[in-house]
């Protein structure tokens, strides 16, 4: 849906579309719940609040192939992550083909992103937060971040479980409730101090 011809994929169009696309499916999510029992609809909705449900080994064989090809790939593009970093204009004088290189990064990210949450559901605060923490920790080159965003996300879920579970509650509170509660307040933060 962000793809035009002559133009490629547009990072404005992408995030547009994207907000659409996500407000469909919320749409249709909604009407798909009101038709199940209470207990799946517990399930689901514990699900779409980030409950880390998918913790035996079963569920890590089923994630291992993406991990196995994906992750090398995205180390592999590293170097190429950190040409795109410097603009559109500046990459294709250096002879990167922008494109190309957006839509198979952007697939893998997909991949990886996919695959994560049919496991955990959707800790979507673990995507925007890692990042940015990372970042603060070891600078903009790409083969040290992605190696320490991966670090800092799996703390972050990690701290967050912990919480969880240690909390004297009769009913567990997803995972990903506490990672909005800890990473809301940092992007916040980061929002106020961006400059655009």
């Amino acid at each position: 849906l962000s793809y035009k011809k002559g133009e490629g994929i547009s990072p404005t169009r992408l995030l547009l579309s994207g907000i659409g696309v996500a407000a469909g499916i919320s749409a249709a999510m909604i009407i798909m719940t009101l038709k199940l029992t209470p207990e799946s609809y517990t399930f689901v909705a514990n699900w779409l609040a980030g409950s880390i449900w998918g913790s035996n080994w079963k569920f890590v064989m089923a994630l291992l192939p993406w991990l196995i090809v994906l992750l090398p790939f995205a180390y592999y593009k590293a170097n190429v992550m950190n040409v795109l970093n410097l603009g559109d204009q500046t990459a294709s004088g250096l002879g990167t083909p922008i494109e190309r290189e957006r839509i198979l990064l952007l697939a893998a990210a997909v991949g990886l992103a996919s695959s994560s949450v049919s496991v955990s559901g959707g800790i979507g605060f673990v995507g925007l937060v890692a990042p940015h923490l990372a970042r603060k920790l070891v600078g903009p080159k790409h083969k040290m971040l992605l190696v320490t965003s991966a670090l800092v996300g799996a703390l972050l879920v990690l701290v967050a479980d912990t919480i969880t579970r240690s909390l004297p509650l009769q009913k567990e509170i997803p995972t990903g409730l506490i990672v909005a509660i800890i990473g809301a307040p940092y992007f916040l933060y980061l929002l106020s101090r961006s400059k655009g």
